[in-house]
Formats: structure tokens, sequence, C-alpha cells
């Protein structure tokens, strides 16, 4: 494991301020974090403002003090003109500055910018940067800084830096899942965390539109080279039949997934105004991260994604399934 960059510790020593930032449609991993490192730096006498463009998912609303996070732009700058310009802003768990949404270059020009991440796909950008692809989970690393910082992790710490774990481990069922992860989440569980109730809140909290978007987008599934790539799809008109939103579908990759022959799982997501979102989710040795960088996205070697604009689902899918299929060949013949 690698050292946190003493410019970081350093600088969260010496200013007052902090704004902390995630990407766009953030998950458990981002909210997680964010709200964790939020309670750290608390607890420190810091003052925080958690930004994000959009309001928290109703998937994660159960995080303890996740109202604490706004949406108002007015109301941040605000936050740093009252800081008198020493600001940092912190960007937890976003490997690429494009994710940091509608409003990336105002939050860029917070100044210093420190980023937090655990993508192997990172595109480095800020002015400090602590990546470790390694990690499990950038809630993992926020809970080596707050032990690097001298702070005390507090019950609300704990649990929001366990839901960070828990999800992007997909529940320590991942092989990112080391020694260093189930000692960290056992340290959380000694701080009053119960994984039995987070459990509950996050596989046990669908809605009846969640369900019902469920059936319509397994009903999409096909299956290619064998029966090892497993594809799924949603769009717009789904959503409206359920009357879900796109974010319920949170979790729904996992189904294909688990198919017994499935070595790559892919779930194609239609937005508004004509853009495609592409997840993939693999097992054992395959690389779904130099997949995803040949469409100028990115993740981990057994997660990551990419964007499309102005191609249909339809064409999405045969374009991704045709460069999937050529890589399971291509690794079969090695």
């Amino acid at each position: 494991m690698r050292r946190i960059p003493e410019a970081i510790t350093k600088s969260i020593y010496e200013t007052d301020s902090f704004v902390l930032l995630t990407h766009v449609h953030p998950d458990g991993d981002a909210l997680g974090s964010l709200l964790g490192l939020a309670d750290i730096l608390d607890c420190m006498g810091k003052k925080v403002f958690c930004f994000l463009e959009e309001p928290v998912s109703q998937l994660y609303t159960f995080l303890p003090d996740c109202d604490r996070i706004q949406t108002d732009l007015v109301a941040l700058h605000a936050f740093i003109r009252a800081g008198g310009g020493k600001v940092i802003a912190i960007a937890l768990d976003c490997g690429d500055d494009s994710r940091l949404g509608k409003y990336k270059e105002e939050l860029l020009a917070i100044t210093p910018f420190v980023v937090i991440d655990h993508h192997k796909s990172h595109k480095d950008y800020g002015e400090y940067r602590w990546v470790e692809p390694s990690r499990s989970s950038t809630g993992e690393m926020v809970y080596e800084l707050g032990m690097a910082l001298g702070v005390e992790i507090s019950y609300q710490s704990a649990y929001d830096i366990y839901v960070a774990i828990c999800t992007d481990t997909g529940s320590f069922r991942y092989d990112s899942t080391h020694a260093r992860t189930l000692q960290i989440a056992g340290e959380l569980v000694e701080r009053g965390v119960q994984p039995a109730e987070i459990a509950c809140h996050i596989y046990d909290n669908f809605s009846i539109s969640r369900l019902k978007l469920l059936e319509l987008v397994l009903a999409t599934m096909r299956l290619d080279a064998a029966d090892q790539i497993a594809c799924i799809h949603v769009t717009q008109d789904m959503l409206k039949q359920s009357g879900a939103e796109l974010q319920d579908v949170e979790g729904f990759i996992e189904y294909p997934r688990s198919l017994r022959t499935a070595k790559i799982a892919v779930f194609i997501k239609e937005g508004q105004n004509g853009q495609i979102s592409v997840s993939l989710r693999a097992k054992g040795d395959c690389d779904v991260a130099e997949i995803a960088k040949s469409f100028n996205g990115g993740g981990h070697r057994n997660a990551a994604g990419f964007r499309f604009s102005d191609k249909s689902v339809e064409q999405v899918r045969s374009e991704v399934m045709a460069v999937l299929c050529r890589d399971l060949e291509g690794n079969a013949g090695v």
C-alpha cells in the first residue's frame, strides 16, 4: 500500500475550510467516502461544504447526515468567499475530471484541488493526488486518511465508510477485497456498525416501481460467446412504463453477472439527451478496464464503464458485444 502524500495531510492540517466533491450519479462508495471524510474533518474542527449537482438518490438517503449534501451553487460560492479564498477542494472516487459534472470548470477553479481515488484508469488532474488502484474502495482510503490524521473515527463516519467499502466490494465478494479491507471492516464494526442493518438498507430497499423495472430489464437479456457474455439494457420508455428513475437501476448488473457461464456482464443505459452509458462487470481473468479504455472510458479490472452520444441502444449493444467477443476469443487463443 502506498503512503499518503505528505502534501495532502499537511494541507488538511493547515486549512480550515473544505469543499468535498465526488462524481455525478454517485454510488455507495462515492457518497460513503464523501460523508465519512466530512465527519472526520468535522471532528478536526474544520468547516465543510459537501456538494453534488443533483440530490442524493433515494437508495442512499439512509446514510447518516446525507441531508448535509447541498446542490446549491450559489451557497457553494458563498462558502468559498467566507473562507477568504483559503479553501481546499477534495474530489473523492472520481477518476476523471469530466465526471465532476456540469460545474466542472468552476469546481476545478478551487485551489488547491486534491484527488483521492482508487480507479486503475485514473486520469491525472488536480494539484495533489493520492491514487491507489490496489485499494478495494475510496472508502478504505478515507479510513486510512482518518487514521493518519490522528482522528478517532466516530460511529457516523464508520457507518458511512462501511457502506462505501461494502458496496464497492459487492459485499466483500470482488477480488479487490484484501486482508486489510476485512481488517478495516472489522474495526468499523467495533465502532458500532451493524452489518445486518446496512445490508438491509442496501439490498432490501426496493420500491414497487424498481421491481417492475427489474422485470423489464431482465427481459432484455441476451447471451453471446457461448453464454460467456450477458447483456441487459434499460431505455427511457421502460422507465416511464415502470414509474422508476434511472438511479433505480443500481445493482441490476449483478443479475447477469451471477450467471454461472458469464465471464462478462454488460448493462447499457439510455439516459436523457441521447447519452448512452455502458457498465461492464467481469469475473476471473477478464480485464474490462482495458476494454473500457478502448472506448475512452475506464474503471477497475473487474468493473468499468464508458459513454456514447448520438447512438441507439441497439447500435451500442452491437458494437460493444463485437469487441467483447473478439477479446474473449483472442484471450482463449493465447
